[in-house]
């Protein structure tokens, strides 16, 4: 399609926006690898141990729905500079 630009600038951004998607989905195995963590910990609790897996489910649906929201951003442009 087109060529790599001749722009340093250019090819330096690229480098930084590749770098930015391997941190977004290295945070992203992090933030499963908790809710992992979380789960168990929730089930290991005494009598706390319903009201804390009710929480726990709740953060995991908010981070669904957060992930589901960066991504619409993204495709419609709409994220901030």
């Amino acid at each position: 399609m087109a060529e790599e630009p001749g722009n340093p600038v250019l090819q330096y951004l690229r480098r930084i926006d590749q770098r930015l998607e391997r941190v977004d989905q290295r945070l992203d195995d992090l933030t499963a690898r908790l809710r992992s963590v979380e789960e168990q910990a929730a089930s290991m609790r005494g009598d706390l141990s319903a009201l804390r897996g009710d929480v726990v489910r709740l953060e995991h649906r908010i981070d669904r729905v957060d992930t589901r929201l960066e991504r619409i951003e993204r495709r419609l442009d709409l994220v901030e500079v």
